[in-house]
């Protein structure tokens, strides 16, 4: 449960080949973001959720998903290395946790990847009035199976495996390629805003038309629920930092850029589209080419769907793009089969990963219904935004062992005395002792280690100097965690499953609250690291709080038949971790 990974010395050395620069992971991250979602989604919540105010949605959602991508950042700065979630939470939470967010995440990656490419051959078959499909079903025929398509697509698997083929080339390849179609995509957004903006009609909104906000505030709390996954493609450059040039700027750099980009596009574009028409006349399906089909400019829908298309082709390739990075870290570990963490020596990617993880998803997409998989897809993401966030609080008040992340990013060669091979088995300890004497020595006593009581609350907390540095720290961030847990079920299920009469419910709601902000406090009052030279999060304790709240409310609002996937999903991850991971972990 809390056996954490111990991290090499040289954490910029790699099997990889270090080749991205700060605009290549941006414009990753920017091509897993702004997909499929910025064509289909904004006219999907415009009309059924949230009316105009679709752009308040956007905005609190950008927010909750900077709170969450900041914490990547911290740690894609001071841990260069692949696996994002998986990664950062077994560096500083423990290793069961840690493989069962890389099992999620994996899932999560496999299903989206399908559904992208399903989306994107429906798409393409019904610019040719659905050719490819009647010629399908009339020569392979039609099953009807619940959970598994009408007909096979062998178009989406088609797309996946010629997509999977070029990955396969390498980094420097899979990002050209990238860039390619992330331009096209860009140039697409750009024509849309321009043409929007001329073509604008402010009385849209006006309160004959159902006024900017017509379903109210839960309206727009809905549509921030569905707009939230909008954003959930920024952890590919979590997940590619080890193949940075420069992880310590790049990383920071590259998530703030792409979400400010992809945060700034959905809300102009969904600006855009409810200034053209007016909202509750929108199509669903295609919102942005009937839009403009309906106001006379029949062309632009072509530009549209040719747009999407490239949007829906960079989704695909960073989904193909960190999957198998992910695999490669836990193989690396000895947590999943060995493998998947063979490195291809010319192409320096892990080949046997991407070829593999690229015909299951394929597979996938050939026989299986995504309709009835895609309702599945959030939960993993939100646990592992979740666990990445209390890591970074764990992380912050952990004392630091031989200082790693505050090395300089060019390195020496170690010539320390004492710390040749020889001592290579002990060194780790006894270098952290004696550190701990020399911090001693060196520096008056107020300055005090990270993880013990600050000098102004230990006449207070008396009780609490006893305990090892951290340690009070760990035991409140669980605690924090269950009282969120329970805060958000009493919010989410307080009236409606549970009939609480309204007594106990505030008076819940008063305790789980109270016990949240305790628990906060009493980390606040332990000391944190110093600053290193990396990136590091605003407001710790507060902001990785925030997200914790927001994610794992998000998370019961789900449906239970995601959590039923879930849960069957995790027994069959428990089987592979106890059965091989376990006996094989390098920890």
């Amino acid at each position: 449960l809390n056996r954490v990974k111990t991290l090499e010395d040289d954490m910029m050395e790699t099997s990889f080949n270090r080749c991205l620069s700060t605009v290549d992971l941006t414009l990753l991250g920017i091509g897993g973001m702004v997909g499929s979602g910025l064509y289909v989604l904004t006219g999907t919540v415009a009309k059924e959720i949230a009316g105009p105010a679709v752009i308040v949605s956007f905005i609190i959602a950008g927010f909750a998903s900077l709170l969450a991508a900041l914490c990547y950042a911290e740690f894609g700065a001071r841990v260069p290395k692949t696996g994002s979630a998986y990664m950062f939470t077994y560096v500083s939470v423990g290793e069961i946790w840690a493989f069962l967010i890389g099992w999620n995440v994996l899932l999560e990656y496999m299903i989206g990847g399908a559904a992208v490419a399903r989306a994107w051959s429906g798409y393409l078959d019904s610019i040719f009035n659905h050719k490819i499909k009647n010629f399908t079903e009339t020569h392979v025929g039609t099953w009807q199976v619940p959970f598994l398509a009408h007909y096979p697509d062998f178009l989406a698997a088609g797309i996946l495996l010629v997509a999977t083929a070029f990955i396969s080339f390498g980094a420097k390849v899979s990002s050209w390629l990238n860039h390619v179609f992330s331009a096209i995509s860009m140039g697409v957004i750009l024509f849309i805003l321009i043409m929007g903006f001329i073509l604008a009609q402010p009385k849209n909104w006006s309160a004959p038309e159902g006024g900017f906000a017509p379903f109210g505030l839960s309206g727009i709390m809905a549509g921030t629920a569905t707009c939230f996954y909008a954003f959930v493609g920024f952890d590919v450059i979590a997940a590619s930092s080890e193949e940075a040039r420069n992880p310590q700027r790049a990383v920071p750099r590259a998530i703030a850029f792409s979400l400010g980009l992809a945060t700034g596009a959905y809300i102009l574009v969904s600006m855009v589209l409810t200034l053209m028409v007016p909202w509750y006349t929108l199509d669903p399906d295609s919102a942005l080419a009937d839009a403009f089909y309906r106001r006379g400019y029949s062309w632009a829908g072509f530009l549209v769907a040719a747009g999407s298309i490239c949007a829906m082709n960079t989704v695909l390739l960073s989904n193909l793009f960190s999957l198998p990075r992910i695999v490669y870290a836990m193989a690396e570990d000895g947590l999943f089969f060995q493998v998947f963490s063979r490195v291809h020596p010319r192409t320096q990617v892990p080949v046997i990963g991407i070829v593999v993880f690229g015909g299951l998803m394929a597979l996938l997409a050939l026989v299986f219904d995504l309709e009835a998989l895609v309702q599945f897809l959030s939960i993993g993401t939100l646990l592992a935004y979740t666990f990445v966030a209390a890591s970074i609080i764990v992380l912050r008040f952990q004392q630091q062992k031989v200082d790693v992340p505050a090395r300089p990013a060019v390195q020496q060669p170690s010539a320390e005395p004492g710390e040749g091979p020889a001592a290579g088995e002990l060194k780790e300890y006894e270098s952290f002792s004696d550190k701990l004497q020399l911090v001693d020595g060196d520096k008056s006593k107020e300055q005090r280690e990270p993880g013990q009581l600050k000098a102004a609350f230990e006449p207070y907390l008396e009780f609490l100097s006893d305990f090892y540095p951290g340690e009070v720290v760990t035991i409140a961030v669980v605690t924090m965690m269950v009282s969120a847990i329970c805060l958000c079920s009493v919010l989410v299920f307080g009236n409606t499953h549970l009939h609480l009469p309204t007594w106990s419910y505030s008076l819940l709601l008063v305790l789980f609250s109270l016990g949240f902000l305790l628990s906060l406090l009493l980390i606040w009052a332990h000391e944190q690291q110093r600053s290193t030279q990396t990136f590091q999060i605003p407001l710790v304790p507060l902001s990785p709080a925030l997200s914790i709240v927001l994610n794992i409310y998000l998370m019961l609002k789900l449906n239970y038949m995601t959590w039923l996937r879930f849960a069957i999903w995790l027994i069959i991850g428990l089987l592979v971790y106890f059965g091989y991971g376990i006996w094989h972990s390098k920890e």
